[in-house]
């Protein structure tokens, strides 16, 4: 089971030229659509006088999220460039935006396809790649005498404690990486039976 993914840590800028055409683009980590539509307003607010912002987004460790939107130029020569590189980079959570001006003189569809995916490549390579683990959230409840029981699985397992409430009942949020979650609880469900 795969459970690594990787995004960006830091965004990045990039930038190509062709026959007096400039290409802006933005990389950005996103975790959700409205995060996306609120860049995209940001870019199209900022870039008003562009004649294309296209761009390209992939969300979600599985990678089945994903959008290619070319913006008025010649279909797929925008958005399934960029997102070629967000996928040749296997890369998620991420959303590249290409701002092009326009020069006077046309591209032709391969020029376009080339321009929008080195521009999308430049952005990638000026931004700073990590792997992240897909993590699941356990919670778990249990009796306060079964604290030292519990804390040594935590210790041994090294989860991350998320929240933790001692009472009468005692609960406690652990996260920690999915190809090792059925174990943890695994465990913790067999100190309910001891």
């Amino acid at each position: 089971m795969l459970d690594e993914y990787k995004t960006l840590k830091t965004g990045g800028e990039g930038y190509y030229t062709d026959k007096r055409s400039k290409f802006l683009a933005f990389a950005h980590h996103v975790s959700t659509v409205d995060e996306i539509k609120e860049l995209l307003a940001g870019y199209r607010k900022k870039y008003y006088d562009a004649r294309h912002v296209c761009y390209a987004y992939m969300l979600g460790p599985e990678r089945l999220d994903f959008r290619a939107n070319d913006d008025g130029e010649p279909s797929s020569t925008a958005g399934k460039p960029i997102l070629g590189q967000i996928n040749s980079n296997e890369l998620t959570d991420i959303l590249i935006v290409v701002v092009r001006y326009y020069g006077g003189v046309n591209l032709g569809t391969s020029g376009l396809i080339v321009a929008y995916r080195e521009a999308a490549a430049d952005a990638i390579a000026h931004s700073e790649i990590e792997t992240r683990q897909v993590e699941e959230i356990i919670t778990y409840s249990f009796a306060y005498p079964m604290m030292n029981d519990v804390m040594r699985i935590v210790k041994e397992m090294q989860p991350r404690i998320v929240s933790q409430t001692y009472d009468n009942t005692c609960e406690i949020r652990l996260s920690i990486r999915k190809s090792e979650a059925e174990q943890l609880k695994s465990r913790l469900n067999k100190l309910s039976f001891e």
